[in-house]
């Protein structure tokens, strides 16, 4: 696809905390997302995990089909499918469908995943994820762009299975990886139309990534891609103390959970494992809109980045908050960064 715009996307998680009334959530999230679609948001992204304890999480699928209905504007991200649990025919049609009821607007953005909760709940062997995640994804695409598939892998067979409707989208819907360790960056530049950069990992270290993931496109004689996707933690207020002052609570709850569901993250980052303001560092984008805007143009300028998804709200954040921070980056923000390009 041809970029011809700074994109900004905005992170909808679906989470509560343990106990909190979920149905009132889902309620709040949908306004959210009407208001998102309102404000000029190019993109929605929907989070993915399972048994997400503590947190109460509603499901990828059913949730952006919903948000098909209510921000019908925006383009619509699942942020990411874990795909080494699942079945590459059932991804391709569900996939498939989507892209129909979003009118060609679906990105599938995928990863290994890294919580073994999950892969022996669905009975994947952790040290297979990498040869299943290849053999899916392959799988996925001949659905997308062949009438019938022949193939056989570990874990499936392909026997004449075809995947109808086709997506909208030409040759099919853009394949975003998801890439935290340095081996998984190089199979994002060899396998997948971008490097979906993730929230966590310190600026600082993805600088030495970029040079590998560039290093691993020249090597597949691929070129750079036209859109460069990365999630940041965003939160904006007047300042940057009462930014962090708002946001910590939740934020940082947020991060104390990662750090115990073991994320993977490359050997030069400082880890999860600190005070939130040390937390901060590089890696999230905190402070007054001027503040934040310049954040961004630094790493569009340094990294190539131009589509920006944004996580601005946390489970447990009150409603008025979130709705707060999403008007003032779009009213606020959007305006100094397009203005610095």
């Amino acid at each position: 696809m041809m970029v011809k715009k700074f994109q900004f996307g905005l992170v909808v998680r679906g989470q509560a905390e343990h106990g909190e009334d979920i149905s009132r959530r889902f309620q709040e999230t949908l306004t959210f997302v009407r208001l998102a679609d309102q404000l000029g948001f190019d993109s929605v992204t929907k989070t993915a995990h399972y048994s997400a304890y503590p947190y109460q999480m509603l499901q990828l699928v059913p949730m952006l089909a919903r948000f098909a209905a209510e921000a019908p504007r925006m383009r619509l991200n699942a942020g990411v499918l874990l795909l080494p649990l699942l079945s590459p025919l059932h991804v391709a049609e569900e996939f498939a469908t989507l892209d129909v009821i979003t009118g060609g607007k679906i990105i599938l953005g995928v990863g290994l995943g890294y919580r073994d909760v999950e892969f022996k709940a669905f009975g994947v062997p952790r040290a297979q994820r990498v040869r299943r995640f290849e053999a899916n994804l392959e799988a996925i695409k001949r659905l997308w762009t062949e009438e019938k598939v022949q193939m056989k892998a570990s874990h499936f067979e392909l026997d004449d299975a075809s995947c109808l409707p086709k997506p909208l989208q030409r040759p099919h819907p853009p394949i975003w990886i998801g890439a935290n360790a340095d081996a998984a960056v190089e199979r994002a530049a060899r396998l997948g139309d971008c490097w979906y950069i993730g929230p966590a990992i310190e600026i600082a270290a993805l600088g030495r990534q970029m040079d590998l993931y560039r290093r691993a496109l020249d090597q597949a004689g691929k070129p750079f891609p036209a859109e460069l996707p990365m999630r940041r933690e965003v939160f904006v207020a007047r300042t940057r103390a009462e930014a962090i002052r708002l946001c910590a609570p939740y934020l940082g709850a947020k991060y104390k959970a990662y750090h115990s569901w073991g994320q993977e993250l490359p050997d030069d980052d400082s880890g999860f494992d600190q005070e939130f303001e040390s937390l901060i560092g590089d890696r999230f984008l905190i402070g007054s809109p001027d503040e934040v805007a310049e954040q961004i143009l630094t790493i569009h300028r340094q990294l190539g980045v131009n589509h920006l998804v944004m996580s601005t709200e946390w489970a447990g954040m009150p409603e008025s908050l979130a709705t707060e921070t999403i008007e003032m980056i779009a009213k606020e923000l959007f305006p100094r960064v397009r203005q610095g390009l």
